[in-house]
C-alpha cells in the first residue's frame, strides 16, 4: 500500500527534486501530529452540532425528501410537493428516516452529512496516492471546511448531494484501479437516489467498459421502475417533476441557481439567448472531457481519469437546472486532493481565483443579499470549468505528474480504461 511518498513521474517532477517544491510536498506527505488531528475533529463537530442545534429536522433539503418518504407511508404521492426533485428510488432510501423521531434526526442527518465528506476526501487522496495520515490529508480537509462556504451549506442544508461527493471519488479510485465493474455499480446505485452523477456515465462509454456502462445504466433504470411501481403515482417524476425542471418558474428554486443560463436571465439577457449560451458552454464542456480521454492514452497516472469525470460535472453544472454552489464539492475535493502533483489543474493561479467568492465571511459588495447569492456561485462555476476545460485542451499530452499511489501500478496492469480510448 502507498503511503505517500513523493516519488513522482514525468519530466515535471524532475524538475522539482530537491528543491523547495519537493520540500514543501514532502513535509505535506509526513504523518499528521495528533495537534492536527485533533483540530480537524473539533472543528467538524462543531459544524455538524451547530447545524443541528439550528435546524430541527435535519436540514431544509433533507427535509423535503423525508417529507415525500412520509407522504409514501401514508399512501399519497410524493411527487405532489414540487420541490421533490428525486427519483423514486429516494422515496424508499429516506423511509429510515422517515421513522425516527425529529431529536435523532436533526443531529444524525448533519453528521452523516459530514461523514459522507470525509470519505469522498479519504477516496480522492487514495486516487492520488496520498496517505490518509498525512499533514496534507488533515490541511486539506480544514481547508475545505473552514475556507469553502458551500461545505457549511451542504451540512446545514442536508442535501442528498453528499451522496454524490461520497461516491464519485470512489468510483473514480476504482476505476484508477482497473475495477470498472464495481464503478458501473457504485455510479448506478448513486443515480438511482439522485440522477447528479448521470454525466458521468460518458466517461464509460470514452473508455469502451461496455459491461461497466450497461450496469451503471441498468442499476437505477431497474430501481427506479421498481421503485416506482410502488407508488401511487407511478409517472410523478416524468408528470409533474421534469416539467418544472425545464419550466423553472419556480421563483424560489431561481432565486439560488447557478447555472450561467439563469444567472445571465436574471441580469437582463434573453431567457432564449442566455440558454442557448449556456448549452453551447455545456457542449464545449463535453469536448474537452472527451479531448482530455482520447489525448491521454498511455497515462498512467489518475490525471486522466479524474479530469475527464471532472470535466463533464462541470459541464453538466453548467446547463443544469437547478445548479447550486454545493454542487461543487461534487467535483472540488477530487481537483484539490491532486494539487500536489505538478501539472495538476489545482495548480492554475486560475483555480485559486475562482474559489475566492465562497471564502466565508468576506464582503462582496452588491452580492451578500441571499437572493444575489447564485450571481457569485456563477462566477465560481464559470472559472472552474473553463479552468478545467483549458487543462483537458492545452495539458501535456499522458498528463505527465502524477504522484504514484496505490491506483497508478494496478492501473498499469489492468489498463486505465485504455482499451480502445
Amino acid at each position: 500500500m502507498n503511503t505517500g511518498k513523493t516519488e513522482v513521474s514525468g519530466a515535471d517532477g524532475a524538475g522539482e527534486v530537491g528543491g523547495v517544491g519537493e520540500a514543501v510536498r514532502g513535509g505535506l506527505l509526513r504523518p499528521a501530529s495528533w495537534h492536527a488531528w485533533a483540530v480537524l475533529g473539533v472543528v467538524l463537530l462543531a459544524g455538524s452540532v451547530r447545524a443541528g442545534l439550528a435546524v430541527p429536522d435535519g436540514g431544509m433539503d433533507n427535509a423535503i425528501v423525508v417529507r415525500a418518504a412520509e407522504a409514501w407511508l401514508q399512501g399519497r404521492s410524493p411527487y405532489a410537493d414540487r420541490h421533490f426533485l428525486y427519483l423514486p428510488g429516494a422515496v424508499l432510501a429516506a423511509v429510515p428516516q422517515a421513522v425516527l423521531p425529529q431529536g435523532v434526526a436533526r443531529f444524525l442527518v448533519p453528521a452523516g452529512v459530514t461523514g459522507g465528506l470525509v470519505f469522498g476526501w479519504g477516496c480522492a487522496l487514495r486516487i492520488h496516492g496520498v496517505a490518509l495520515r498525512s499533514r496534507f490529508a488533515v490541511y486539506g480537509l480544514l481547508a475545505l471546511a473552514l475556507g469553502f462556504a458551500p461545505f457549511g451549506h451542504l451540512i446545514a442544508l442536508g442535501n442528498w448531494t453528499v451522496a454524490s461527493a461520497a461516491v464519485l471519488p470512489l468510483v473514480l479510485l476504482l476505476a484508477c484501479r482497473g475495477r470498472w465493474g464495481a464503478a458501473g455499480l457504485a455510479i448506478g446505485a448513486a443515480v438511482a437516489v439522485k440522477p447528479l452523477l448521470a454525466p458521468v456515465v460518458l466517461l464509460f462509454l470514452f473508455a469502451r467498459r461496455w459491461r461497466a456502462l450497461a450496469v451503471a445504466v441498468g442499476v437505477p433504470a431497474v430501481g427506479s421502475v421498481g421503485a416506482a411501481l410502488l407508488m401511487p403515482d407511478p409517472g410523478g417524476f416524468f408528470t409533474r417533476t421534469l416539467p418544472f425542471l425545464l419550466r423553472g418558474e419556480d421563483s424560489f428554486v431561481r432565486l439560488y441557481e447557478a447555472s450561467p443560463g439563469v444567472v445571465l436571465a436574471r441580469l437582463g439577457v434573453p431567457e432564449s439567448v442566455a440558454g442557448l449560451l449556456a448549452a453551447g458552454a455545456a457542449v464545449g464542456g463535453v469536448w474537452c472531457a472527451w479531448r482530455r480521454w482520447a489525448w491521454g492514452r498511455g497515462d498512467e497516472g489518475a490525471a486522466r481519469v479524474v479530469e475527464t469525470a471532472v470535466m463533464l460535472m462541470l459541464a453538466a453544472f453548467l446547463v443544469s437546472r437547478p445548479s447550486y454552489d454545493h454542487y461543487l464539492l461534487v467535483v472540488l475535493p477530487l481537483l484539490l486532493a491532486g494539487v500536489l502533483a505538478p501539472g495538476a489543474v489545482a495548480r492554475s493561479p486560475w483555480f485559486w481565483v475562482a474559489l475566492v467568492p465562497q471564502v466565508p465571511g468576506f464582503a462582496w459588495p452588491w452580492l451578500e443579499v441571499g437572493t444575489r447569492r447564485a450571481f457569485k456561485d456563477a462566477v465560481t462555476l464559470c472559472l472552474l470549468a473553463g479552468v478545467a476545460g483549458w487543462r483537458c485542451v492545452a495539458g501535456r499530452r499522458g498528463g505527465g505528474g502524477v504522484l504514484r499511489g496505490a491506483a497508478v501500478p494496478r492501473g498499469r496492469r489492468e489498463g486505465v480504461g485504455v482499451r480502445g480510448g
